[in-house]
């Protein structure tokens, strides 16, 4: 519901609880206990987004968000609260964009392997420090020679192009071990298994699409589906820090607006940070700080705000607290920390407040003024006007058939990339070879590839040829000068991927900023 520029949550006793749209872009934090109310909180809120022209995406963990594209059931638990509050309970539904990393039930996302980085790929891939210095390696030189990667197909073959050449790489890049070449392969080979590769290859997704409105100018809300994605819980994690990162570098800095262009819901934020190394929390919380100015509020949805890092807790300006339980010593600890993390209300204990709230009633404390937060309030949550619930298959599949996204991304695409280039390399090796021997020893004139003598040349493969061709330009061959060419030469895609070497490093690159 919406009034004033401002989306009404709640009442607290006479007093009406709202968040501010100028200041949503400050970001938000939903906790809970399971079963206390969650994932209503983010269904009303996003409605209020969406009457507000505000497109929103949001993680849909166990499918009960799918219920906002339906119009409401006119509860009498829901009528009754909503007379209590002085409103009309009025069912309504809300422009939906269903999407699936897998495809099954909404429209396939994607990334290449180039745009996900070796920060974020090497998370994905579970590698350690040392095997993630040679997935930068990999990535160095595929920007330097020009070769695309799109898909696993891509990043496999130049893995092999490096096993190949591991000793001449190991002079100029420092230590590349073919062991630990092999034991990247095999965590592709796991990722693989986990149908993890769906999610890397094109057409990759836009970040334009997910900021979209529809005919009468209300936001889309575009629901990932995400119950059989959190059987990965590491793929899921790996995904949404890759969209946040998308959204930062794509999106341009446009200041403090009236409301924000888009706002993102992380529901099992915790997902987020479990095992994550330090570096990569700190770019998060640099994101976070700095996304902002770009019209994006990031709401981050867990059990307790103990999950989330303090350096990205303290950046959560509008925070909603459904109840926790406090049964053992480490659970009351936790209730003790939430209750000081707001301003609090002397008409209350607000420790004790978290253990006595009931189903959809939470702790409310936003942003108002010049951005100070409000005292906390006991609030009872306005119930959603769209159905609180999951719609069934068939409606799903319906509202995805007359999607504006229908046929954008369905198909896979399968372009020329660092797999076709070096197979191409590999066909002109074999004819350059062929060539040799007809021409009586060109090689032999010429001392070989690399200074390589007769002896030398009939113990090379094909493959050999061609990898030692590829090291020898990387070698000779200056970053600068190499990109110069590239950049005269190529243009397109092959261009845009090199330039994403300067930039990917938000969260994925090479350029750790």
């Amino acid at each position: 519901m919406l009034q004033d520029g401002k989306i009404f949550i709640g009442k607290a006793g006479e007093k009406a609880e709202y968040l501010d749209l100028r200041l949503a872009n400050r970001h938000g934090l939903i906790t809970g206990a399971t079963g206390t109310g969650k994932t209503v909180t983010l269904q009303v809120l996003a409605e209020g987004f969406s009457n507000a022209g505000v497109p929103v995406f949001a993680a849909d963990i166990k499918g009960d968000l799918s219920g906002i594209a339906a119009p409401g059931n006119a509860k009498d638990a829901f009528v009754k609260r909503a007379a209590e509050m002085g409103l009309d309970y009025r069912p309504d539904q809300f422009p939906v964009v269903f999407w699936d990393l897998f495809g099954e039930q909404g429209h396939r996302v994607r990334a290449t392997v180039s745009e996900m980085g070796p920060l974020l790929l090497s998370r994905l891939l579970d590698l350690n420090d040392v095997q993630e210095g040679v997935l930068n390696i990999a990535f160095r030189i595929a920007d330097e020679q020009g070769l695309l990667l799109m898909d696993l197909k891509d990043l496999r073959a130049l893995l092999q192009l490096i096993s190949e050449n591991a000793a001449e790489l190991t002079t100029t890049y420092g230590n590349v071990s073919k062991a630990t070449i092999g034991t990247i392969q095999r965590q592709l080979l796991v990722l693989e298994n986990q149908k993890g590769d769906e999610f890397l290859g094109e057409p990759a997704l836009n970040i334009k699409d997910l900021m979209r409105t529809d005919r009468d100018g209300r936001g889309i809300v575009n629901i990932l589906a995400a119950d059989k994605l959190l059987n990965n819980p590491r793929l899921y994690a790996t995904f949404l820090l890759w969209l946040m990162s998308e959204l930062f570098e794509e999106l341009p800095e446009v200041g403090d607006l009236d409301q924000p262009k888009l706002v993102f819901f992380f529901d099992e934020a915790h997902l987020l940070f479990t095992d994550a190394p330090r570096a990569l929390i700190e770019t998060v919380e640099r994101v976070v700080r700095l996304i902002r100015s770009k019209g994006v509020g990031i709401y981050f949805i867990t059990q307790n705000p103990a999950d989330i890092p303090e350096s990205v807790l303290a950046q959560l300006g509008n925070r909603i607290q459904h109840a926790l339980r406090a049964y053992t010593p480490r659970e009351q600890k936790a209730v003790r920390v939430a209750a000081q993390t707001f301003r609090q209300n002397p008409a209350f204990d607000t420790e004790k407040a978290i253990t006595e709230l009931g189903v959809g009633e939470a702790l409310v404390s936003t942003l108002e003024g010049k951005g100070s937060p409000s005292m906390v309030e006991r609030t009872f949550i306005a119930p959603p006007m769209a159905q609180v619930g999951p719609i069934d298959a068939a409606e799903r599949q319906r509202i995805i058939a007359s999607s504006p996204m229908k046929g954008k991304y369905d198909q896979t695409i399968d372009s020329e990339s660092a797999y076709e280039m070096l197979a191409k390399r590999a066909e002109k090796a074999a004819a350059d070879a062929q060539a040799e021997q007809e021409g009586g020893g060109i090689l032999d004139m010429l001392g070989g590839l690399f200074g390589t003598g007769p002896a030398r040349k009939g113990s090379m493969t094909v493959t050999q040829r061609v990898t030692r061709e590829v090291t020898r330009t990387i070698v000779n061959q200056t970053v600068g000068n190499l990109a110069a060419g590239i950049g005269k030469s190529i243009g397109g895609r092959q261009g845009s991927s090199i330039g994403r070497a300067i930039v990917r490093g938000t969260l994925g690159g090479l350029l750790r900023r």
